[in-house]
């Protein structure tokens, strides 16, 4: 009697499918916008909990440069804080000054003074607005 199926056709039909939902699934996965992956980033490195004293240069229009000096490396950085606007003052020059920096310590430029969990800012900026964000309530 003859078999009904033969077990190396369907050993090869089986890795096709595996094959054609591994090349749909690269196809159709569901890419991260600009935005998702810079608050991912900013999210990643305030997790590491590192941080050390910097100072704020400049802080106009959507970003907020600054410097810091680690094991004898100044850096200079900048953030874009355009998605994080309802948590930094009208005011952009109270920045200005000390903050707080939050870096990736196995790549002590990849940094941050403000995500939606933390602010390095001082002077009363950034703390308040996260904590009413995250109550849900708005205070002016």
């Amino acid at each position: 009697m003859q078999q009904a199926w033969n077990p190396n056709l369907a050993a090869l039909l089986a890795a096709a499918g595996v094959l054609l939902a591994a090349a749909l699934w690269i196809v159709f996965r569901r890419r991260l916008s600009p935005e998702e992956k810079e608050r991912r980033r900013r999210l990643a490195v305030n997790a590491y909990r590192r941080a050390i004293e910097g100072v704020v240069d400049d802080a106009e229009g959507g970003f907020i440069h600054f410097k810091y000096h680690l094991r004898g490396v100044t850096y200079s950085a900048s953030q874009d804080v355009s998605a994080l606007a309802a948590l930094l003052p009208e005011n952009r020059g109270l920045l200005l000054g000390t903050a707080s920096i939050r870096f990736d310590p196995r790549n002590p430029a990849n940094s941050i003074v403000l995500c939606e969990e933390w602010s390095g800012l001082r002077n009363g900026t950034g703390g308040a607005a996260i904590a009413a964000a995250q109550t849900g309530n708005k205070e002016g």
